[in-house]
């Protein structure tokens, strides 16, 4: 097998230098084409292969999240961070483009990509030209001709219903937002309630008038959309499903305002698991996502494209588990 020495040999630098590259040491100072050269050579001599990444330069992060969605949302903030630092790791080079850069400016010189949010019809034929590698996050509209990584937010809609109604409660309602359509502008049902609707209904007790929606998946639509029900609905559900923890968050600001007992009287469950979950009133039951793992899978699922010349396209759905605090609680028999 394969050593330090051997590499620094070939590659004519010192043994200190081959190492601190190959532990990507970002104080050393050498160029751009040293590194490449050090890493080919590693790879060539298959010196500790699974350890070592090939620098792969100009891949394009597509982050087709506004400024007001990631401040709404920690979720996409958190993602991006964790992508940055799944790149580095992998010693994957990511250049940063946003929706209001427009894709024109992604030039047609990158290896691959990887996209975070809402494309248009256009915006996609456009990435078809740019480059056949590519790894959509969080959603999956393009089976097709590239790969996806996305939580699998069906199963933990049902994950959200069964836990509740274990916990006795059979009256549940759902607040969530809309997906807003990139060509039409129009809002469609999000994934969060097409499977809320279709479980409940399976399992006959879907209320059409507990399940609450519109555009955006803010603290302040949850808030908004916590009020609407308490203010029109005849009896609160026992339970809310809520579709995200911003919304959540809101949720439970309206109910403690109205001086709704959680658990008590409505106890929520939701999806994510941010930060702001555990330090709410009371502590909110939701389901963790793992970011991290969503990132670098989607990374992996580009390497394979790039190095391992994989052609077939691969979806790949990342379940979580749920974390249960007190803002849900077993419902008793008066």
């Amino acid at each position: 097998m394969a050593t330090i020495k051997d590499i620094a040999n070939e590659v004519g630098y010192s043994v200190s230098t081959v190492s601190r590259v190959l532990n990507h040491d970002d104080s050393l100072s050498v160029t751009e084409e040293t590194k490449d050269k050090i890493f080919a050579v590693a790879e060539r001599l298959n010196y500790r292969k699974k350890e070592v990444h090939m620098r792969i330069k100009q891949i394009a992060l597509l982050y087709w999240v506004t400024d007001t969605e990631e401040l709404e949302d920690v979720y996409f903030k958190t993602m991006r961070k964790a992508l940055e630092q799944c790149a580095k790791e992998r010693n994957v080079e990511l250049t940063l483009y946003k929706k209001e850069d427009g894709i024109e400016d992604v030039p047609d010189t990158i290896q691959g990509f990887l996209a975070v949010g809402s494309f248009t019809e256009a915006e996609h034929k456009k990435l078809q030209i740019l480059s056949g590698n590519g790894v959509f996050i969080d959603s999956a509209p393009d089976p097709d001709h590239y790969d996806a990584v996305r939580p699998d937010l069906e199963w933990m809609t049902r994950k959200q219903i069964d836990h509740l109604l274990q916990q006795g409660h059979r009256q549940i309602g759902f607040i969530g937002g809309t997906f807003q359509n990139p060509d039409t502008m129009a809002d469609e049902m999000d994934l969060r309630e097409k499977a809320f609707r279709t479980y409940m209904e399976k399992k006959g007790i879907l209320d059409d008038q507990s399940v609450l929606c519109r555009r955006g998946f803010s603290v302040e639509n949850g808030y908004g959309l916590m009020k609407k029900a308490i203010a029109e609905l005849a009896v609160l559900p026992s339970a809310f499903v809520a579709a995200a923890d911003p919304i959540a968050v809101g949720m439970l600001q309206a109910l403690n305002e109205e001086g709704i007992a959680i658990p008590g009287q409505v106890s929520v469950i939701s999806i994510n698991n941010i930060s702001v979950a555990k330090y709410v009133s009371p502590p909110l039951t939701t389901i963790h996502i793992d970011l991290s793992e969503v990132c670098k899978t989607a990374i992996d699922l580009l390497l394979e494209q790039i190095l391992g010349k994989r052609t077939l396209s691969k979806t790949v759905l990342i379940t979580g588990e749920i974390v249960e605090r007190k803002s849900t609680l077993t419902k008793t028999t008066d």
